[in-house]
């Protein structure tokens, strides 16, 4: 039997549109993120558990973690009739990375149970194309943090796709707020410009450099400036309720960076203490969450990725 965990994530981290992502790991030890076992069997089955399982899909060809074993035996050309269990501990349309922890643990499963067949170059570019099947466009700045860990940035060269840890700042605590609403991926990616102004190109490519260049010269300081987002938020914030007022009043509390995880609606902010941590944490829970199944957590970043559990 094999059982692999995949953590949620925090796509485009402000600055790098569908080249950065964040992989988290609340401080409390709570599972934010999905797990797969999967053992031989007589004949094919998956089972959905966990708190979300009632949000998938019933029909076995709709459900992506079956898309994943359909796509990876047809891949390595091997068919093993296999028992497939996904706990769903993510919502789906949170903003978190839903689909790709489902299916990182799943091809990670699957590669281990099937004695490896293919490199970490190779599953990455599955991920991304599985990931794009769902969201309308192959992105891969949830896939990479989810399965590498870290904070990672994601280049291609020659159609080869290269991800790699970029250095991070260990004071950060990251505050996630998930209001227990959905958006999909692919609204949100629908509702962004085909094209855009070269100045505000320009000016986000700016942000961007910036940012990479104070993470790996350790300039705090240089990266809160750069850690923002004039191309996608502008867009986006309309989809999630009070999104200006929020990050106002977060900064006002000791937030030194505020944004949308992802596609939304789970909003993200960063400080630098466990005390500003909390009384964020304490005003979200008072005053973003919609529903019950809304939640708040404080996290740092997970560094181990996608991992075997006992």
């Amino acid at each position: 039997m094999i059982k692999i965990y995949a953590p949620a994530s925090i796509g485009n981290i402000n600055v790098g549109f569908d080249i950065l992502g964040a992989a988290l790991s609340p401080i409390d030890d709570t599972m934010l993120g999905d797990c797969i076992t999967i053992k031989s069997a007589k004949k094919n089955k998956l089972t959905n558990i966990g708190n979300f399982a009632h949000e998938l899909p019933i029909e076995h060809n709709n459900n992506i973690v079956w898309k994943c074993y359909i796509k990876f035996t047809k891949y390595v050309k091997k068919i093993k009739p296999i028992s497939i269990i996904l706990e769903k501990n993510m919502p789906v349309g949170s903003g978190l990375g839903s689909s790709a922890c489902s299916i990182v643990a799943s091809l990670v499963a699957l590669n281990i149970f099937f004695k490896k067949p293919l490199n970490k170059k190779k599953l990455l570019f599955m991920m991304g194309e599985l990931e794009g099947e769902i969201s309308g466009g192959v992105h891969y700045d949830n896939v990479a943090p989810s399965y590498l860990g870290g904070v990672q940035i994601i280049l291609e060269l020659n159609k080869n796709i290269i991800s790699q840890k970029i250095p991070h700042f260990n004071n950060w605590l990251w505050v996630i707020a998930w209001p227990g609403i959905k958006v999909s991926t692919a609204s949100a990616r629908h509702i962004l410009p085909k094209t855009e102004n070269r100045s505000i190109f320009i000016k986000q490519n700016r942000y961007l450099a910036g940012f990479i260049h104070a993470c790996y010269t350790q300039q705090e300081k240089i990266a809160i400036k750069m850690m923002k987002d004039i191309i996608v938020e502008p867009y986006r914030e309309k989809l999630i309720p009070g999104f200006k007022k929020v990050k106002k009043e977060l900064k006002k509390i000791g937030a030194i960076v505020c944004g949308i995880s992802g596609s939304g609606p789970t909003i993200f902010s960063i400080c630098r203490n466990i005390k500003i941590a909390k009384k964020i944490s304490n005003w979200l829970k008072n005053n973003y969450l919609i529903n019950n199944n809304g939640f708040v957590h404080i996290c740092k970043l997970d560094f181990n990725g996608a991992r075997k559990l006992k």
